[in-house]
């Protein structure tokens, strides 16, 4: 017999096209496999960050123990701070005992929901949005996602706050308390950055209600070059100055090695805060969701290391650059509606609204996931419903790809709509 607790668990894997499909394509051994454009990996990067690590990357007895030795201990956190400063351009310069270490941004989005939260309140969030800060809130944690309903382009204007305060109010009227906002900059599906003034709307929204800020920052360094003059720059929202604009206390970063560094695999993970009091509890759960000593030893190299992240980056934004570009053009070619503006991040969200079967029985969800199944029969995988919508139709396309599997993919994609349209 189950908590009440593990029976909710257990009905989530039983949600479904939850969970996304793995590749398992491979051009020569297995060419009938199915590619992914669902999972957010930077796959042309992996092989050059395996190869620094199996180059650079000494393990010593410390990288096996429960814990490092008090030297080596420190290296992480401050090579950690350094970095984030170097990227996030914080107003106030990020110190080594502001960064908590744990084993993925993903357990960190739990502790936060753990510390900051009770079961049963919510945490507010625009969508479209990753759709799994369901299961990394809600899973251990028991907090709800409660959704600000704004359309694509929305989101991103200083308006938007209309809607949060719409969907706050709308929570309180259900019992419901909301203790935070949390924002996903570079946004995850829509590929874009958030303008200064509507970041900073949102935090003079959350110091009005008393609500914790949460920025995702996990694609902080995966913005590329595009042709389009009205790209939003990347802004962090460290780098602004908080005075006036919200506590700094209730203001938490959450960065990782999953994107920036094509290593989603290594689970390595960072809060930065400068609420002492929320990293001692984050502290004090680290028992459970601690990075393994030998991940800390390849994340202290990388990062101590930074004339090679230099190096990274910048091949890692041209190729995100070129697979962007190849992307929408191919889309545009097509005549596949997109959210234009993208210059971050892994994918693309396009409109196949128009791709849906138009079976009166199905619901309009069910209708994604038929298109799903069809796409999946036919060799490419992408997420329905799980990008979150107030409109059916739309998929996040992951264009990080080595270019002929992208183009393969692509194939496999059209013949399913061209046969739909």
């Amino acid at each position: 017999m189950l908590s009440s607790r593990g029976h909710r668990n257990v009905q989530e894997l039983g949600v479904p096209w939850r969970f996304s499909h793995t590749q398992t394509y491979d051009p020569e051994t297995n060419p009938t496999g199915l590619i992914s454009f669902g999972l957010a990996e930077n796959k042309p990067m992996r092989a050059e960050i395996a190869k620094y690590i199996n180059e650079k990357v000494t393990f010593t007895e410390d990288s096996i123990s429960y814990r490092s030795s008090a030297p080596t201990a420190a290296r992480l956190p401050a090579a950690a701070a350094t970095h984030l400063n170097n990227i996030l351009s914080p107003n106030v310069p990020i110190q080594s005992e502001d960064v908590v270490v744990a084993d993925s941004a993903t357990s960190l989005g739990n502790m936060l929901g753990y510390s900051l939260a009770e079961r049963g309140d919510g945490i507010l969030v625009n969508r479209p949005v990753y759709g799994r800060f369901e299961l990394d809130y809600g899973v251990e944690a028991g907090v709800e996602v409660v959704y600000a309903d704004t359309a694509p382009e929305e989101a991103f204007s200083p308006a938007s706050v209309d809607k949060y305060e719409l969907a706050l109010e709308a929570a309180r009227e259900r019992g419901m308390w909301i203790r935070a906002v949390l924002l996903v900059n570079p946004h995850n599906p829509v590929g874009r950055c958030y303008p200064v003034e509507t970041l900073k709307a949102i935090a003079r929204f959350c110091q009005k209600h008393g609500l914790h800020l949460i920025s995702d920052e996990v694609y902080a360094s995966c913005f590329f070059e595009t042709d389009d003059p009205d790209a939003v720059p990347f802004t962090s929202i460290l780098s602004l100055g908080l005075a006036g604009l919200i506590d700094p206390s209730l203001v938490h970063v959450l960065y990782g090695f999953s994107k920036d560094f094509a290593s989603g695999g290594l689970h390595l993970g960072f809060l930065v805060t400068q609420n002492k009091k929320l990293r001692q509890a984050c502290q004090a759960i680290l028992r459970l969701h601690g990075a393994s000593q030998a991940a800390v030893t390849i994340g202290t190299t990388i990062l101590e290391d930074q004339a090679f992240v230099s190096s990274f980056t910048t091949k890692s934004r041209r190729s995100l650059a070129s697979g962007y570009q190849l992307t929408t053009s191919m889309l545009e070619k097509e005549g596949i509606s997109y959210i234009k503006g993208g210059n971050a991040g892994f994918f693309v969200y396009i409109d196949l609204s128009p791709y849906l079967p138009s079976e009166e029985e199905l619901s309009p969800r069910e209708r994604e996931f038929s298109l799903a199944q069809r796409l999946v029969d036919a060799g490419v995988f992408l997420h329905p419903g799980e990008e979150h919508s107030k409109d059916v139709g739309w998929f996040r396309l992951v264009f990080s790809q080595e270019e002929d599997i992208l183009k393969e993919g692509f194939r496999r994609l059209l013949s399913v709509l061209k046969s739909s349209a």
